[in-house]
C-alpha cells in the first residue's frame, strides 16, 4: 500500500488525470500540484477540448493552483507530471518558482531537456522516472491507438 505522503502515491493521482485526457482523445498527461502534503491542484491535457495549444495539464495545473493559493509563485509546491514537460510549461515552471518537479516519463523528442537543463528556477529540486513504466505504457497505447 502507499503512503498517501509518497511520490508513487502524488504521481498515481497524475496518472489518474492522464487517464482522463486519455478517455477525452487527448494526449494522456496528467498533473497535480501539492503543497504541503495536500493536492491543491489537478489537471489534464485539454489541447483537443479547449482548441488551445497552450492547454497542457501543467499550465493548467499552475493557474489552478495560483489561484487557490491566491498568488502567482509556487514556491512552496510539488508538481507531478507523468511526462517531462515541454519547454513552454518548464518555462512557466521557472516563472512560478516551482519548488520541486517529479516527472514519470521523459520525453526524448520535446521534453525541456532536449533545449536546457537550465530552464527551470535555480532552486526547483528535479525528479523524474516515478512510476516512468506505467506513464509510458499509457502514452505508447494511445499513439499506438492513433496509427491503427
Amino acid at each position: 500500500m502507499l503512503s498517501v505522503h509518497s511520490d508513487e502515491y502524488f504521481m498515481q493521482q497524475a496518472l489518474t488525470e492522464a487517464k482522463r485526457a486519455y478517455d477525452n482523445n487527448e494526449v494522456p498527461v496528467g498533473a497535480v500540484v501539492v503543497c504541503e502534503n495536500r493536492i491543491i491542484a489537478r489537471a489534464h491535457n485539454q489541447t483537443e477540448i479547449l482548441n488551445d495549444v497552450t492547454a497542457h495539464a501543467e499550465i493548467l495545473a499552475y493557474t489552478a493552483a495560483a489561484e487557490y493559493l491566491n498568488h502567482k509563485y509556487l514556491n512552496e509546491c510539488t508538481l507531478f507530471v507523468t511526462l517531462e514537460p515541454c519547454s513552454m510549461c518548464a518555462g512557466a515552471m521557472m516563472w512560478s518558482q516551482l519548488k520541486r518537479l517529479v516527472y514519470g516519463a521523459s520525453d526524448l523528442k520535446r521534453g525541456y531537456q532536449e533545449y536546457s537543463d537550465k530552464m527551470l528556477h535555480p532552486k526547483t529540486e528535479i525528479l523524474g522516472g516515478v512510476m516512468q513504466k506505467e506513464c509510458a505504457e499509457l502514452l505508447e497505447n494511445f499513439f499506438r491507438a492513433k496509427r491503427v
